[in-house]
C-alpha cells in the first residue's frame, strides 16, 4: 500500500510541475480579429468537436454494459480518464508531435517538433494555412483532442477485467506520444509520408481504429487470458449497451462530418454516408446472425452499427452513398465471422475489439481504396489501392510491435496485471473501492 502511495504522489507531482509550467510559459491567445475566419465554419467546428468528445462517454456505456457487473464502473472509467489524461498530454506536447513542425525529409514527414506547440503556444485564435485556413488553430487543435482521446479508450476492451488502473494511465500516455501522434502526423500532416503516397483516411480509420485494434490484438496476447476465461459471462447491462451505441452513433456525425473542417458539402456528404453505411452494417450484422439460428439482439445490433461507423470513417468524404452501403455491409459480414473465429481461439480479447475496430478499420481503408471517386479501384485506378496496402501493411506493423513495446516497458515500471485475487473480486472493489451494486466489500480489499 505503501508503494502504491508513492506512485500516486509521483503521479501528482508530474501534474503539479505541468502546472507550474504553463504558469511560467504564457501562450497568449492572439488571432481574435484574423479576417480569414469563416464564422459558418467555427460554428460547425466547435459543434462537431463536442460532439466527438460525447463519443468516449458512449464509448463507456457501450464497453461497461458488455462486461461483467464486478468491472463496470472500472471499464467505464478507463474511457473517462482518458479525457482528463490526453487532454493534459496534447497541450504539453501531444498536439506537437501529431502537427508541428515536421522532422523528416521533404513529402516523408516521421513525427512532428515536440517544441512547435509546446503548451499550447502559438495555439491561439488565428487561422492555419494548412491545418485550419478558415476557423482557429486552438479549435483544430480541440477537434483533433477528441479523436487522441477516444482511441486509447477504444483499446481497454481488449483487456477488460485484469488490467491495473495506473498501469494503464502509463500505457496510455506512452501509446499517444509514441503511436497515436506519429500516425496522425503520417497521416493528415501536409509533411506526413502516407499522405503524400496519396492513402485516404478522411477522419480516422487508420489512425485511430487501426491503431487501437492492433493494440488492443498485442494487449490481448501480452496480459494473457483472464482467470475465468471459457466460462459463460453475461453483459451486465444490456440497455447501457445501446445507449452507449447510440451515442457513439450521435457523436459520429461531429466525428466524420467535421473533418470536412467546415461548413460544406463534404461534410454533408460524409454524414449521409456515416448514418447510410452504420444503418447498412447494423441490419446486414443481424441478418448474418438469424442465418446462423441466432435470434436479433440488443448486442448485435449494437456491434454492427458500430462496425458500420468504424468502416465508413476513412473513406466518408471521398465515396458516394450506394458505396456506403457495400461498406457497412461487408465490414459487418466481416467482423461477425471474425468475432465467431476468436471465440475459438485461446485469444482474450475480452469485448473482440480487434475483431471489430480492427478489422472493421482495416475493411474500410481498403473499400476506399477500392471506391473513392476518381482515384479508386473501381475507377480503373490501381495506385492508391496499392499504397492503401503498403499502408496497411507498415501501420499493422508499427501500431502492433509499437504497442507491445510500450507494454513491455510499462509493465517493467508498474506491472499490467492485477492481482489473482483483485481480478477475482472485480476491478472495481479491487483497483477502486466502489461497486455497481453499492455493495462496499470491505473484508475483500486489497
Amino acid at each position: 500500500m505503501k508503494n502504491a502511495n508513492l506512485s500516486w504522489l509521483f503521479i501528482l507531482l508530474l501534474l503539479v510541475v505541468a502546472a507550474v509550467v504553463g504558469v511560467f510559459f504564457p501562450s497568449g491567445f492572439g488571432g481574435l480579429n484574423d479576417p480569414n475566419i469563416s464564422t459558418g465554419d467555427t460554428a460547425w467546428m466547435l459543434t462537431a468537436t463536442a460532439l466527438v468528445l460525447l463519443m468516449t462517454p458512449g464509448l463507456a456505456f457501450f464497453y461497461g454494459g458488455m462486461i461483467h457487473s464486478k468491472n463496470i464502473l472500472s471499464t467505464m472509467l478507463q474511457s473517462f480518464i482518458a479525457m482528463g489524461v490526453i487532454s493534459v498530454i496534447w497541450v504539453i506536447c501531444g498536439f506537437s508531435i501529431a502537427f508541428g513542425d515536421s522532422i523528416g525529409p521533404d513529402g516523408y514527414g516521421l513525427f512532428g517538433n515536440p517544441w512547435t506547440f509546446f503548451m499550447f503556444k502559438g495555439v491561439t485564435g488565428h487561422t492555419d494555412p494548412d491545418l485550419a485556413p478558415t476557423f482557429p488553430l486552438a479549435l483544430f487543435a480541440m477537434f483533433q483532442l477528441k479523436f487522441a482521446i477516444i482511441t486509447p479508450a477504444l483499446i481497454t476492451g481488449s483487456f477488460a477485467g485484469r488490467v491495473r488502473f495506473r498501469s494503464y494511465m502509463l500505457f496510455m500516455v506512452l501509446f499517444s506520444l509514441f503511436i497515436y501522434a506519429p500516425l496522425a502526423h503520417w497521416t493528415w500532416h501536409p509533411n506526413g509520408f502516407l499522405r503524400n503516397w496519396g492513402v485516404l483516411d478522411f477522419a480516422g480509420g487508420t489512425v485511430v481504429h487501426m491503431s487501437a485494434g492492433f493494440a488492443a490484438l498485442a494487449g490481448a496476447m501480452f496480459l494473457g487470458k483472464r482467470k475465468d476465461f471459457g466460462q459463460e459471462v453475461r453483459p451486465a447491462n444490456i440497455p447501457f449497451v445501446l445507449l452507449g451505441a447510440g451515442m457513439l452513433w450521435f457523436g459520429w456525425f461531429g466525428f466524420n462530418a467535421g473533418s470536412a473542417l467546415g461548413a460544406n458539402s463534404t461534410a454533408a456528404l460524409a454524414l449521409m454516408n456515416t448514418n447510410t453505411a452504420s444503418a447498412a452494417a447494423m441490419l446486414a450484422y443481424l441478418f448474418y446472425d438469424m442465418v446462423k439460428g441466432k435470434k436479433p439482439t440488443g448486442m448485435g445490433a449494437s456491434i454492427g452499427l458500430v462496425v458500420g461507423l468504424v468502416a465508413i470513417t476513412p473513406a466518408a468524404g471521398f465515396v458516394n452513398v450506394g458505396s456506403s452501403i457495400f461498406i457497412g455491409v461487408v465490414a459487418a459480414l466481416v467482423s461477425n465471422y471474425a468475432i465467431e473465429l476468436r471465440s475459438k481461439t485461446r485469444l482474450d480479447d475480452t469485448l473482440d475489439v480487434f475483431p471489430a475496430h480492427g478489422m472493421g478499420g482495416i475493411v474500410g481503408m481498403l473499400l476506399t481504396a477500392v471506391f473513392a471517386q476518381e482515384v479508386g479501384l473501381i475507377y480503373g485506378e490501381f495506385t492508391t489501392f496499392l499504397y492503401h496496402l503498403l499502408a496497411l501493411l507498415i501501420v499493422g506493423i508499427f501500431t502492433f510491435g509499437g504497442s507491445l513495446l510500450m507494454y513491455k516497458i510499462t509493465d517493467m515500471i508498474v506491472p499490467l496485471r492485477v492481482s489473482p485475487q483483485g481480478e477475482k473480486v472485480g476491478l472495481d472493489i479491487s483497483q477502486h473501492n466502489e461497486s455497481y451494486d453499492f455493495e462496499y466489500k470491505s473484508d475483500k480489499m486489497l
